[in-house]
């Protein structure tokens, strides 16, 4: 059994630091066995902080102190503790020098903190405590530095040497070491800091911002690389531009690196004026990248250059606060790719992620809100609902603000905190001033936990014209929370006439009426009633519109209601959900009755929705309409998930569409030909989103010359994003009706491919996603392949997370093979790198949803890790709490 429980931190016990940094000059020797770090603190203690035992604690791991200084003092032993965690100097005076030396071994630290190697080059990562594997310091938000760094190498082999803020110096030694200085005018916490040393070469650019000063810009990436940097330079461009003109921040240093490395954790770091990105968000062409990864790298190259404002100059307090830069970025980032694009598919991307990973996270055993109150292992809250319920958190401030005055409250954010770590609470005060409103109750939704749900009924008067829609909130017990108060809830509203135009949504009392359009109302109570007037007939109701909130809407739509809804929404975003509710309703049915025949209102509907393909259509919200609920989704609407029959009803259902409406379809594929030349406008990409969604049900059922149009899509390899679409289908296909084409195409795309890291890593997801009965034969057989190692984290991602993750079928097979598989992969990466594997865990969590078979099944294998001793914490609180065992 785990023989020693870690301790738990709470929010309530934050005390401010006893000591502030107010300097700190490293000196780097760098080195890929050994790095020597010579680091010299200037502290004082905090005069807003308690008094402690007069000694100083400084955080520090995987660390070899060789030396100790105060105030150029040698310190002996007696006057100083080592501790496994953390450095301890006795009986400090109230300001002072400290020095200390340490060394460092980058290439064991395979858990990829601190410092480490990637390749042939060195890189940090220190977000959220990796900065005391470099160093002993104070490593928490709130402790906010002037860092100097000065980085000795070897000019041959490291070149390259960055560090974060500006360079101001470089010179080369008599023995061959080079010798780089960086200084950052900006105060900042030790998880910003970075350090990158390499051979790499740069693929630079200039922009010049409002004010008029030139900042130059380079993205460094491996030499082979610079030819797949132009949209992330474009993409970082138009977000310097756009955060100017939306949010009158100028960026402030005098210069701006990104680094791209292959071994990395998450997505991207915004350290100060030096991003180390994950390759994957920096290194595309069309031949090399999809539209999804194109645009998934103009998503995070903003998203980290937004947080030079809402993280870098104003930063969060302490580690619950993590929303307060996390949500509010992403916030960020979503409308600054809704600008660059569809606005409604943008919505429905985003909506799609977090129902699929954050409700599910609100209603399993890891629930928590967006600013938790304890946690064992911060790492385990790089969660969807802190990121992606943050955002939502901040968007409903918008929504009750309206533009104006949520530019007002951002403005007044950025004055009164700029160069401060706060918490979310002085980010919703900032909204509170400047927008004239009362968010009390609105507070709520930082600290309770849970998708709150709107059960919703309607009434219509003829006599009067009067329309009342009454809605109840309630939001289910959760982890620690039993007790669960309403929240102040945005709420958008549209009502359609017979004929789906809009209709002024007027309100009982009102004098005049509104333009038709969208309402947006305030819910409060646990029942509200809202009655509109001036009707001529019973609307139609669009409840919701734009997803304007969280949560869960419960309303009784008729199938004609929805099919309505799914043609004539004004709103891209409810005309989607229209289409999935019917989607939905219709699959759980086939779930159900294995032998009810698709009906034919149905197949009408869809076909309805293919005419709409024409030259003035939204070829990329229409592709979102036709697109099927995902099988994790399905599950996620029944109290139990039936895994198999989930997987049979979706295959039932596109096949009936590629049969039944193969002529549209081949019409949707003549219309949508690719050109001659790639091109990446929402139209064009909205072009090869439908031809694919077209293809793809066409393959369902597939006929001699359908196989062959698919094939011949892969051959002709125009763009990876048809060749991934052509490749899946092949390999999911029945053989009976493809042969070996699937084999084929596989073996071709590899030999084509073998040595790009990122094209790569989609040959391995697609064939732990198929849900062919050998998968997880062959996903077994890929661990021994010469590309395959647990120390790189995207190559982990694209074959076991794939399996786990995206292939709910094989995964979930009844034997529990799939549930050995990952517990043992789980056991192996824990020693390697433990955010890595307590991430993996996550399709464990959710046991309980399962029938009795899977539920003890899961639950052995949960039981079996926890039994191993010297587990991390990572692991063991993921796995803890997913058995339900209480922590203090």
């Amino acid at each position: 059994m785990y023989r020693t429980t870690p301790p738990v931190i709470h929010l309530k016990d934050y005390r401010p630091p006893e000591f502030l940094i107010d300097r700190a000059a490293l000196h780097f020797d760098l080195g890929l066995e050994e790095t020597a770090v010579h680091a010299e603190l200037d502290l004082r203690r905090n005069p807003a902080a308690k008094r402690g035992d007069g000694d100083l604690y400084l955080d520090g791991e995987h660390l070899e102190l060789l030396e100790v200084a105060l105030d150029d003092r040698t310190l002996p032993p007696a006057e100083y503790e080592i501790r496994e965690d953390a450095l301890v100097v006795h009986r400090v005076p109230d300001r002072f020098r400290l020095r200390t030396r340490v060394l460092i071994r980058p290439a064991d630290n395979t858990a990829l903190e601190g410092l480490y190697v990637s390749g042939d080059m060195l890189c940090t990562q220190c977000e959220a405590e990796g900065f005391r594997r470099i160093t002993y310091f104070i490593d928490r938000p709130d402790v906010m530095t002037r860092f100097s760094v000065a980085l000795a190498a070897d000019a041959e082999r490291f070149p390259v040497l960055l560090a974060n803020g500006n360079p101001v110096g470089e010179e080369t030694l008599e023995d061959g070491r080079k010798v780089a200085r960086w200084d950052d005018p900006f105060p900042k916490p030790s998880y910003l800091f970075a350090v990158v040393a390499g051979d790499l070469a740069a693929v630079s650019d200039r922009f010049t911002t409002l004010s008029g000063r030139e900042v130059p810009l380079n993205i460094y990436v491996e030499p082979e690389n610079t030819d797949k940097c132009d949209h992330a330079m474009r993409s970082l461009k138009a977000a310097m531009r756009w955060d100017e003109e939306r949010y009158g921040r100028e960026y402030d240093l005098d210069v701006f690196n990104i680094v791209a490395v292959s071994h990395f954790n998450m997505g991207a770091m915004e350290n100060k004026g030096l991003n180390v990105f994950n390759a994957k968000y920096i290194l595309a062409r069309p031949d090399t990248a999809t539209d999804m990864d194109f645009a998934g790298i103009e998503g995070v190259v903003a998203h980290e250059y937004f947080h030079n404002w809402t993280g870098n100059r104003i930063t969060c307090r302490d580690w619950f606060q993590l929303s307060l830069k996390e949500g509010f970025t992403v916030y960020r980032d979503q409308e600054f790719s809704a600008d660059q694009s569809s606005r409604g598919v943008k919505r429905i991307e985003d909506v799609r992620m977090l129902r699929a990973r954050q409700f599910p996270e609100d209603a399993g055993p890891m629930a928590h809100p967006v600013r938790p109150d304890s946690y064992i292992e911060i790492n385990n809250f790089y969660t969807a609902t802190v990121y992606e319920k943050g955002a939502e958190v901040v968007r409903m401030q918008a929504n009750l603000l309206g533009p104006e005055r949520f530019r007002k409250g951002t403005d007044l954010y950025f004055e009164r905190f700029d160069g401060q770590a706060v918490t979310t609470e002085d980010f919703v005060r900032c909204m509170e001033e400047a927008g004239d409103i009362d968010l009390s109750q609105f507070r709520r939704w930082y600290a309770q936990a849970g998708t709150p749900v709107l059960e919703c009924a309607d009434s219509f008067d003829a006599h009067t014209g009067a329309y009342t829609l009454e809605i109840r909130q309630h939001t289910p017990t959760t982890p620690g929370q039993s007790t669960k108060l309403p929240l102040q809830i945005p709420f958008a509203v549209g009502l359609l006439d017979a004929a789906g135009a809009d209709l002024p949504v007027q309100l009982d009392g009102e004098t005049e009426a509104p333009a038709p359009g969208t309402r947006m109302l305030a819910l409060r109570e646990a029942v509200e009633r809202f009655t509109f007037v001036g009707l001529d007939a019973e609307p139609v109701p669009s409840l919701l519109r734009g997803f304007s909130a969280p949560v869960i809407v419960r309303y009784p739509y008729t199938d004609a209601q929805l099919t309505f809804l799914m043609a004539h929404d004004s709103d891209g975003f409810n005309r989607w959900d229209a289409a999935q509710s019917l989607s939905v309703r219709l699959l759980l049915e086939l779930v159900a009755e294995s032998d009810k025949p698709v009906p034919e209102a149905y197949i009408e509907a869809v076909g309805r929705a293919l005419k709409q393909d024409d030259a003035d259509a939204d070829q990329a919200l229409l592709a979102e309409v036709l697109t099927l609920p995902s099988e994790s989704y399905l599950g996620d609407q029944m109290t139990v998930v039936d895994v198999d029959g989930i997987h049979r009803a979706r295959e039932q259902l596109a096949a009936a569409i590629g049969e039944q409406l193969r002529d549209a379809l081949l019409g949707v594929l003549e219309r949508n030909q690719e050109p001659v030349e790639y091109d990446l406008s929402p139209a064009a990409m909205g072009r090869r989103a439908l031809r694919n969604a077209a293809l793809g049900y066409l393959m369902r059922a597939p006929t001699p010359d359908i196989v062959e149009r698919c094939r011949a899509q892969f051959e002709a390899g125009h763009n990876m994003t048809d060749v991934i679409a052509a490749l899946r289908c092949l390999v999911d296909a029945d053989p009976e009706h493809v042969g070996d084409a699937g084999e084929q195409a596989l073996t071709a795309f590899y030999q084509r491919w073998a040595e790009d890291p990122l094209v790569l890593d989609k040959w391995f997801g697609l064939q732990a996603q198929s849900s062919r009965p050998d998968t997880l034969e062959r996903v077994e057989g890929l661990l021994e392949h010469p590309k395959f190692t647990l120390t790189n984290p995207n190559r982990v991602r694209a074959l076991i997370g794939a399996f786990a993750v995206g292939n709910p079928l094989r995964f979930h097979a009844v034997d529990g093979a799939g549930y050995r598989f990952l517990a043992d992969r789980i056991l192996e990466l824990d020693p390697l790198n433990p955010q890595i594997a307590s991430r993996l865990l996550y399709p464990m969590t959710r046991w309980r949803r399962y029938d009795e078979i899977r539920q003890a099944l899961i639950r052995a294998q949960l039981e079996r890790i926890l039994e191993v001793e010297g587990l991390s914490n990572d692991v063991y609180e993921v796995v803890s709490k997913s058995l339900g065992q209480e922590q203090d």
